[in-house]
């Protein structure tokens, strides 16, 4: 910043070149000196100059060159009762004011915005933004909001107006009616709202918002999990099918907690088994006597099938076989069952005897 004055006893030049981004009123430093009647004022563009006169607000100048008469300066003249032609110097406070526009100012939810979601009822959302601000009635500006603050930025005034929008946006997010899980289509309609509802109160200290931003609305982390484990459910589909699977998934990855219990279970009871099996002394049994009943035969192995992202099943060989003869399972079809490392295709698996009579897929032409 740099200001020019009169070696002298009177000032006879004022400007101010801001070399700074956020500097929003600074005072011309008169040091003590009189203004001389006739001195040059310089407002470049992006400035306004507003006069200050033993405390009261006075003449407020656009971008342009002036020279200082009573003739442009008519409410400094009526507050002194000048006579037309009074060339006597005068003592002021002269604020330069940018009436640029401030971009890239933050935002945010300091507490949770409660809310009524349609579907998962009281929520807790948080959301935060960007927005840009200007000066655009200078005088209403110095008297509202800066007094009589020698250098004045964009820290001193955001805070006042982050309280205007984070009280606007809790009501607007909290009567939207818009579900939660839907906002996130709706930022822009949203940042309207709230930019609608706060530009009265910064008129009222001579400011506009040109330009508003929702950049993202979220809910709480504890919030966000349960979501997801209930979105991971939606993809499995069915809740039995998917303990199934989670099962059959800990079976395969003995490394896993869940697999090593149960691996372990099922290794115990595979050696109770293998101990009724065999004798005291680990020798082999001894054949079976007529009247043993007959041992009990293997329980058919039940098989799930996926299509289209969905588990089915289960079914047994038997309605497989059918759904062959249909085409409904083809050898390409994914298929699972318990004891299966994975999904497969069914080509790849015992149910590959189903398909000896059924020709493979025509060569390509």
């Amino acid at each position: 910043m740099v200001f020019d004055f009169l070696k002298g006893e009177f000032i006879d030049v004022i400007s101010w070149l801001d070399d700074t981004r956020d500097t929003m009123v600074w005072r011309f430093d008169r040091r003590d000196q009189a203004i001389k009647m006739g001195a040059k004022l310089t407002v470049r563009e992006g400035q306004a100059a507003v006069f200050i006169h033993e405390g009261q607000l006075a003449d407020v100048f656009s971008p342009g060159l002036y020279m200082l008469e009573t003739n442009n300066l008519p409410i400094m003249t009526t507050l002194q009762h000048w006579d037309h032609g009074f060339s006597s110097p005068f003592k002021s406070e002269i604020y330069f004011v940018s009436t640029t526009r401030f971009n890239d100012l933050k935002w945010g939810t300091k507490n949770p915005i409660m809310a009524r979601d349609p579907e998962f009822g009281p929520v807790r959302i948080r959301a935060f933004g960007t927005y840009s601000m200007r000066v655009t009635d200078p005088g209403r500006f110095m008297t509202e909001i800066v007094g009589t603050d020698g250098e004045f930025t964009t820290d001193e005034v955001s805070n006042q107006i982050r309280n205007q929008i984070v009280q606007a946006a809790s009501q607007a997010l909290a009567g939207s009616g818009i579900p939660v899980l839907d906002m996130a289509a709706n930022l822009e309609d949203l940042g309207k709202i709230i930019a609608t509802a706060i530009t009265p109160k910064v008129a009222d200290y001579g400011l506009s918002i040109p330009e508003f931003y929702i950049e993202n609305i979220s809910l709480p982390e504890e919030v966000e999990k349960v979501m997801d484990k209930r979105t991971s459910m939606g993809v499995a589909g069915d809740l039995s099918k998917y303990m199934q699977f989670n099962a059959a998934e800990a079976l395969a990855n003995p490394a896993s907690g869940a697999g090593g219990m149960m691996g372990a279970g099922m290794a115990a009871g595979l050696g109770m088994q293998m101990g009724q099996h065999l004798g005291p002394w680990g020798a082999a049994p001894a054949a079976p006597s007529a009247s043993a009943p007959p041992p009990l035969p293997p329980a058919a192995r039940a098989w799930h099938l996926a299509e289209n992202g969905a588990t089915l099943g289960p079914f047994a060989e038997a309605d497989l076989a059918g759904m062959v003869a249909t085409g409904k399972l083809t050898r390409a079809t994914m298929v699972w069952t318990a004891g299966q490392d994975g999904w497969k295709a069914a080509a790849e698996t015992d149910l590959s005897q189903l398909f000896r009579d059924v020709p493979p897929p025509p060569p390509a032409g």
